[in-house]
């Protein structure tokens, strides 16, 4: 790693009806702003991946996930920008609670997308449409 300091993030896709949901960044974050993102954040102190999704699912969302799957590690698209990251992708296809914008000062606004419709968005990750289009065969 070069001795540069590794923050590790955790984010979920939830898939529901053949859609996903994904969060508008608040155009004021200096963490990629304006995009569409999937819900997640970073890891605090000495929490796994797991716990972290989820807590941020929980505190931004308002949903406990049940049943998800790890499905990618993706690296920082720009680490000389933003530094050294790795996340935690995970496909949650069961949930308890339900979907409310928790936290206006990270998302804008919420929505539910069809895959085709969501790799057509300006996206905060560039491995973000290859995950999407692999959806179904995590939900099965």
């Amino acid at each position: 790693m070069r001795g540069v300091l590794l923050k590790v993030c955790a984010a979920g896709i939830l898939v529901e009806d053949d859609k996903i949901l994904l969060g508008k960044r608040s155009f004021h974050l200096e963490f990629y702003p304006g995009v569409w993102d999937i819900i997640g954040g970073h890891c605090k102190d000495r929490e796994t991946p797991e716990q972290t999704l989820k807590r941020e699912l929980k505190e931004e969302i308002g949903v406990t996930p049940r049943r998800f799957i790890h499905v990618a590690v993706l690296s920082e698209s720009e680490p000389d920008l933003h530094g050294e990251y790795e996340y935690h992708v995970y496909v949650v296809i069961d949930w308890s609670g339900s979907v409310t914008n928790l936290a206006p000062h990270e998302h804008t606004e919420l929505r539910w997308f069809t895959v085709p419709e969501a790799v057509t968005l300006n996206l905060a990750h560039r491995e973000y449409p290859n995950l999407f289009r692999n959806i179904k065969k995590y939900t099965k």
